[in-house]
């Protein structure tokens, strides 16, 4: 073995030897070209590092699915701030921090961002109608949900207008199609149930549909009017004390038919 490891020591000294010799006979001018060759491609390198590391602090606060919901978080802030009008694929990727083109590769278009942003919209709102109480056949259960569903509207005024701005939003979507159709159900059980008799989404009678429509022309009218500032006429014309929820309240108590 002593043999072999000294042929490969005496070829590693007569490398570097020869390597020594072609530095010193190389001319000036080629060594300077190659130092100068040498940093360039020093300071390339680190730039392309730097870049790197910059895109990565950027794209470091979401990892894999966390971004998806980071843009639909920035998508409602710029809609409770500016308005349906104001929100722009570029507005959500500036609000989140991301690039201009992360909203389109996740949603495809801004149809399918406001499409899934009113999903959630309508997943929170049938969420209050359920905590708000089961759809039964008690009148005060009736009350506390339509004070709900008011509640929710005032407190996500954009959200809530998105979810009726059909020319808007994709209704073939899934999460969307899925969380408005609960939102029906939930409104055709609770009808149902202060009828006191069941009623079939694909087939009801034209009474059954009345009102189905009346409860829920009542209640979005009222929203949407309160939400417009159409009911301050009305409301300070009230006896001190009264608010929109008193009013909305003696509305609901109020005799069916009766004007």
């Amino acid at each position: 073995m002593a043999p072999v490891v000294k042929r490969n020591l005496y070829s590693v000294k007569i490398a570097t030897y020869k390597a020594a010799m072609v530095k010193k006979t190389e001319p000036a001018p080629a060594r300077v070209r190659r130092a100068a060759n040498v940093a360039a491609a020093a300071r390339t390198s680190r730039k392309r590092a730097a870049q790197g590391n910059a895109a990565g602090a950027r794209e470091a606060p979401y990892h894999h699915g966390a971004l998806r919901d980071a843009l639909l978080e920035a998508a409602e802030r710029v809609l409770e701030r500016d308005g349906l009008p104001g929100l722009t694929l570029r507005a959500v990727a500036r609000e989140a921090g991301v690039s201009h083109a992360a909203p389109t590769h996740h949603f495809g278009d801004l149809a399918g961002l406001l499409s899934e942003l009113a999903a959630i919209g309508f997943r929170q709102f049938n969420a209050a109608m359920a905590k708000a109480g089961p759809a039964d056949r008690s009148p005060e259960t009736g009350i506390a949900r339509a004070k709900a569903y008011v509640g929710y509207a005032l407190a996500h005024p954009g959200l809530y207008g998105l979810m009726f701005r059909t020319e808007r939003l994709d209704m073939k979507r899934p999460a969307l199609d899925q969380a408005a159709s609960a939102s029906f159900t939930e409104l055709v059980g609770a009808v149902g149930a202060s009828r006191h008799e069941p009623i079939s989404e694909q087939a009801m009678s034209l009474d059954q549909a009345a009102a189905i429509a009346r409860a829920w022309c009542l209640v979005h009218g009222f929203t949407m009017l309160l939400l417009d500032g159409r009911l301050s006429n009305i409301l300070r014309r009230l006896p001190d004390g009264t608010d929109a929820e008193t009013l909305l309240d003696a509305m609901l108590r109020a005799p069916v038919g009766r004007l």
